[in-house]
C-alpha cells in the first residue's frame, strides 16, 4: 500500500474509532456519572423535546421542585414519562408526603392522576435529538446482531493496514538481506581476486638460468689446472752423530 493511502486510512480510521468512543459514552458511559438514558417516544412534550430524542436524566431531591419543573417518572410498572409540573400538592395527613400534578406541553389538559414523590426518578438535564432511534435499534434484536457484525468488521478495518504494513516490511526486509547478503559475497570475492592478481603480479617472470657454456655463440675455454708447487725437502741429518759431536 502506499504512503498517501495509509496515511488517509489512518486519519478515517481515527475519525471512526472517536465517533465510536462518543456514541458509547452517550449511550452507556454516562451511567457511570449517575444520568439515566430515555428516548422519547411520542410528542407530548414538543417543541421541548422532540420524538427520537435521547434525555439524560439526573437523580434530584423532591423537596426542591417547584412547578415549572419537568420531571421524569413512573407513569406505572412499564411506562416512563416526562411532563412539567403545573402544581405541587402536598398531603393533607402527612405533610411530609407531596404529589405532583403534571402535564404535556403539546396537550390540552393536564393528566388524569397524580404523580406520588417515591415515584419521581429525576429531571432531564440535557437532550440529544435523533439520537434515541438509533439507540433504541441497536438495543433490540435485529439491531444488536447488526451493531456486533459491524463492530467486528470495523475492528478488522481498524488493524488491517497495520497487517498489510508488517507483511509489507517483512518482504522488503528480507529482500534487502538477500540484496547485502550477495553485496558481501561479491565483496568478499572481489578482494581474494585482487589480492592473486597482486601476487601474481609482484612475482617475477622466471626465466631458465642458462650458463656460459649452454649460451649460444660461445665456445667452450679448455679447462686450466693448477701445479701445485714443490716444497724441497730438505737433507735428513743423523741424529746420532749430532749428538755425539756435542759430546767433544
Amino acid at each position: 500500500m502506499s504512503k498517501s493511502f495509509i496515511r488517509i486510512w489512518n486519519i478515517f480510521t481515527t475519525l471512526l474509532v472517536t465517533l465510536v468512543v462518543i456514541l458509547a459514552l452517550l449511550l452507556v458511559g454516562v451511567r457511570l456519572f449517575g444520568f439515566r438514558v430515555f428516548t422519547v417516544l411520542s410528542g407530548s412534550m414538543e417543541p421541548t423535546y422532540h420524538v427520537g430524542a435521547l434525555i439524560y436524566v439526573k437523580k434530584v431531591d423532591t423537596m426542591e421542585l417547584r412547578s415549572g419543573d419537568v420531571i421524569t417518572f413512573m407513569l406505572d410498572e412499564d411506562t416512563v414519562a416526562t411532563h412539567r409540573i403545573v402544581e405541587v400538592v402536598p398531603d393533607e395527613e402527612d405533610p411530609s408526603v407531596i404529589r405532583f400534578r403534571t402535564k404535556g406541553d403539546a396537550n390540552d389538559n393536564v393528566d388524569g392522576s397524580l404523580v406520588h414523590y417515591k415515584n419521581v426518578l429525576g429531571t432531564p438535564v440535557f437532550t440529544i435529538p435523533l439520537l434515541g432511534y438509533l439507540a433504541g435499534y441497536i438495543q433490540n434484536p435485529p439491531g444488536s446482531y447488526v451493531a456486533l457484525s459491524l463492530s467486528a468488521v470495523f475492528l478488522l478495518l481498524v488493524f488491517l493496514p497495520d497487517l498489510f504494513a508488517d507483511s509489507g516490511k517483512d518482504s522488503k526486509g528480507r529482500a534487502v538481506a538477500g540484496k547485502r547478503k550477495g553485496r558481501a559475497g561479491k565483496a568478499s570475492l572481489e578482494p581474494e581476486a585482487a589480492g592473486a592478481q597482486r601476487e601474481t603480479a609482484v612475482l617475477p617472470e622466471e626465466r631458465p638460468v642458462q650458463s656460459r657454456k649452454n649460451r649460444p655463440g660461445h665456445a667452450a675455454a679448455p679447462a686450466r689446472t693448477r701445479e701445485t708447487p714443490r716444497v724441497p725437502s730438505l737433507p735428513r741429518q743423523r741424529r746420532g752423530k749430532h749428538e755425539a759431536g756435542g759430546r767433544r
